[in-house]
């Protein structure tokens, strides 16, 4: 695609003053796993192959904004590895000049058969979401007895570091035999971040006791001593991290509700079905697919894009019992 008479900017820049610079593009809802706080036991209904946007209406709508302001992509699903020839799509955007990382995150359990190709598509970091290292919990949390091919996944990975970062993604949700602690080790161990990523009430995720960020932390301090706060960026999204003494890799903190981070938000949601979506909580957004799929010109595109984004929200109402325009689907289908 050819943007030479679009008008290109540096920055992208809401009502609020914060940078939208990051896009997270759901690929798929469709999923491997029935994770108990995400997709119900008998799965949802899920859309045809027709309804979710194809490669080439990803690329146009990341390459507009791209031409906006938008350097960082993040891949998700749904499992985004359950989207045939995912490396093809990453090639595609790596393409754009803009762009500056692809990302993935992942279940883990088609990576260990797709992280070659993904990796000579200029894939720059992979997150596996993995909540134990217990199998048999593994199980019960996920509704499938997937742990071995997960792990496996994870470990193929790892391979590629330093030349990809690998992260795991860990929500807490209070259940026994779940072990915080051993999960830490694993950033002892190697050179993967662990992240923390508290229970947020959308969806399943209404149903579990969020386990805060102090409660998570003070568990690690009991075992492995002071933590201390890194200062650096380690990632493009909202985590800050902490070092342990003697640890290879960081542990971080997503806490979008213990310590909201709204005031800093720099993302925004593509879902399979193309709905531009600016908050995780709330239904607010538009309709690409169907400006695509009218045949609108991308200078319409622009603009549609830039007045969605202009009206993003100041932040969620998670805390609070009034809400004006509440979010109705599912992790899987928002993208996370």
């Amino acid at each position: 695609m050819e943007h030479s008479n679009l008008t290109r900017t540096k920055s992208l820049i809401d009502k609020y003053g914060r940078r939208i610079d990051y896009l997270r593009v759901s690929v798929t809802d469709r999923c491997n796993l029935r994770c108990q706080y995400c997709i119900p036991k008998d799965g949802i209904e899920l859309t045809t192959h027709e309804e979710i946007l194809s490669f080439n209406e990803i690329y146009r709508i990341c390459s507009l904004m791209g031409s906006m302001g938008i350097h960082k992509i993040k891949l998700t699903g749904g499992e985004p590895l359950a989207r045939k020839n995912l490396n093809q799509l990453v090639k595609q955007l790596k393409s754009i000049p803009e762009i500056d990382q692809i990302t993935l995150t992942t279940n883990g359990v088609l990576l260990e058969e797709q992280v070659e190709g993904l990796v000579e598509a200029g894939i720059d970091a992979i997150t596996v979401s993995m909540d134990t290292l217990d199998s048999n919990l593994y199980a019960q949390i996920t509704r499938r007895d997937e742990f071995t091919k997960a792990m496996n996944g994870l470990k193929a990975a790892y391979k590629y570091v330093p030349n990809i970062a690998v992260k795991i993604n860990c929500v807490p949700m209070g259940l026994e035999g779940q072990n915080l602690v051993e999960m830490a080790a694993i950033a002892r161990d190697y050179n993967i971040h662990v992240r923390y990523i508290e229970m947020m009430p959308i969806g399943l995720g209404k149903q579990f006791t969020m386990c805060s960020e102090e409660d998570v932390l003070k568990e690690l301090e009991a075992v492995y001593g002071k933590a201390s706060l890194y200062n650096g960026k380690l990632g493009n999204g909202p985590c800050h991290y902490y070092t342990f003494k003697g640890f290879k890799g960081k542990i971080g903190f997503i806490s979008a509700v213990s310590h909201k981070f709204c005031s800093e938000c720099n993302r925004v949601r593509l879902t399979s079905q193309g709905f531009l979506k600016t908050c995780l909580q709330y239904d607010i957004g538009s309709d690409l697919r169907g400006l695509i799929r009218s045949g609108c010109s991308d200078e319409k595109l622009l603009e549609v894009i830039s007045k969605t984004i202009d009206a993003k929200p100041d932040g969620h109402r998670f805390l609070k019992e009034e809400i004006t325009s509440e979010n109705h689907l599912g992790m899987s289908q928002i993208g996370g």
